[in-house]
């Protein structure tokens, strides 16, 4: 009987007061997670500067289902000026590449497609586009492809392996076959030659287009010979057939330059420039730095900077041969004068002619614009010369001499109004003051200037007190500052 009545005391005890015992404790809540949001979204080629709109795509660093983080490099890219390499804004994996190797890609187009699996930044957004047939929505993102963390653990984990995979799968044949210029690629394919195949002898492997034409000619020789006259004989009909290709972006940027150069009257100027003085002191400049220790890791001096000095000298006399002249209003043409003597240099590379440009030319020593013109050379050569280096000449030099030649006939590049060619040196006999034979080193440079603002007369002038600066070096060291 007692138990019966404790029994009944607990149970009004739960019914009159448990309630108020946790009346005031919140309910337990669950937790779950929220599956991130990974974007498949297209990354455009940004605008690279200088008004350039397409550049060619030279090769490749990644290929689709390769792992990618910030600043890793996607490809590089030749425009008409220079190569530049373009790296990834996000970490993700790379889900679908728009161009080959040699296509044509325009800014503000698809370069690839990115499964973004990082935080997409403001700034970022204008490198991105939504997919192909969806719409942009921030508010739902219902459009956007999604996977749950399950999902994007088991695919990051075969991620890492798939980037090796990758790349061991599909790596080309020879280790630097993709070192090789948007010319060459052109020549290789108007060969009909798989460039993989070929050893480079460039540098670091760099394939040239010597080795192209070597391996076109070793694949085309006959296997085998049954005596030396089948051999000789001529071969009737067509060596070959007619190829049409699309110009490099070098010979493109070529192509529209000196287009808009055909509309300059060039007014030409030769003289021919005794070497022999110059000459004789670059020697001795140089056998300085052969046998000073201290002197030896400057750069050789050959005749250009001198001739660059002396044309910089002269300008301080003819400074209308280092302006700009605008024509952009026809009826009101404007000519600048530039300040600063930067000119350009052109520069042989295996991609076609290159005219990166030496700045401040007038406060620099002999000594100086050696090591620049070494320097700037080696980049363009290299392929390395930023936008940069390759805008705002005020005057062109051309050193077509170091090929060979004498008289050239130098195309003005707009908006300079003037442009010097220089021919190889020779020797050749000579009369002295007393009537006797002597031998000269003797180089003919040739001047055109824009007749529209620039008269003969000026031009020739500016043409022998540049000789004479070369001609008797003595001048030229006293009238520099």
């Amino acid at each position: 009987m007692r138990s019966f009545a404790v029994s009944r005391a607990v149970k009004s005890f739960d019914v009159a007061y448990k309630p108020l015992l946790f009346r005031h404790q919140s309910p337990l809540r669950s937790f779950h997670a929220t599956p991130q949001r990974y974007v498949v979204r297209p990354f455009l080629l940004a605008d690279i500067g200088e008004g350039i709109r397409e550049v060619q795509i030279i090769q490749w660093f990644v290929k689709p289902g390769a792992r990618v983080e910030q600043f890793d490099p996607l490809c590089e890219v030749q425009s008409d000026k220079a190569s530049v390499e373009i790296t990834s804004r996000f970490d993700g994996v790379i889900k679908k590449l728009h161009y080959e190797a040699d296509d044509t890609a325009f800014v503000g187009k698809p370069l690839v497609d990115i499964d973004i699996q990082s935080e997409i930044k403001p700034e970022d957004e204008a490198v991105t586009a939504p997919p192909e047939g969806s719409e942009q929505s921030s508010a739902s993102g219902s459009d956007l492809p999604l996977r749950n963390g399950s999902e994007m653990k088991k695919q990051g984990s075969a991620g890492v392996g798939e980037r090796s995979d990758v790349n061991s799968q599909h790596a080309p044949r020879s280790k630097h076959a993709t070192l090789s210029t948007p010319a060459v690629r052109h020549l290789s394919k108007e060969l009909d030659v798989d460039i993989v195949n070929i050893q480079g002898t460039g540098k670091d492997g760099r394939v040239l287009k010597e080795d192209v034409q070597k391996y076109a000619a070793s694949r085309n020789q006959t296997p085998s010979a049954s005596s030396s006259s089948a051999l000789l004989q001529p071969k009737p009909g067509p060596v070959g057939e007619d190829r049409t290709v699309s110009l490099s972006q070098i010979q493109s940027g070529m192509f529209k330059s000196m287009t808009r150069s055909l509309s300059i009257p060039h007014f030409l100027y030769t003289t021919a420039v005794d070497m022999s003085a110059l000459n004789n002191i670059r020697q001795i400049l140089n056998s300085r730095s052969t046998h000073s220790p201290s002197e030896a890791v400057k750069a050789k001096i050959t005749p250009l900077p001198f001739i660059l000095k002396a044309v910089s000298l002269a300008f301080q006399e003819y400074p209308l041969l280092n302006s700009s002249l605008d024509t952009s209003d026809p009826a009101k043409p404007q000519i600048t004068y530039r300040a600063s003597h930067d000119f350009g240099i052109a520069v042989d590379t295996p991609s076609g002619l290159m005219v990166p440009i030496i700045r401040g030319l007038q406060n620099h020593t002999i000594q100086g614009l050696a090591a620049e013109i070494s320097r700037i050379s080696a980049l363009a050569r290299a392929e390395r010369l930023s936008p940069g280096d390759l805008k705002g000449a005020t005057f062109s030099v051309s050193n077509v001499g170091s090929i060979g030649g004498g008289v050239v006939a130098p195309v003005i590049v707009a908006p300079q109004v003037a442009i010097l060619g220089i021919g190889r040196a020779r020797v050749v006999p000579a009369f002295d003051g007393n009537g006797n034979v002597v031998r000269k080193e003797e180089a003919v440079f040739s001047w055109s200037a824009d007749h529209r603002v620039v008269d003969g007369a000026m031009a020739a002038r500016c043409a022998e007190k540049v000789r004479a600066y070369l001609e008797d070096p003595g001048t030229m060291m006293a009238d520099m500052r």
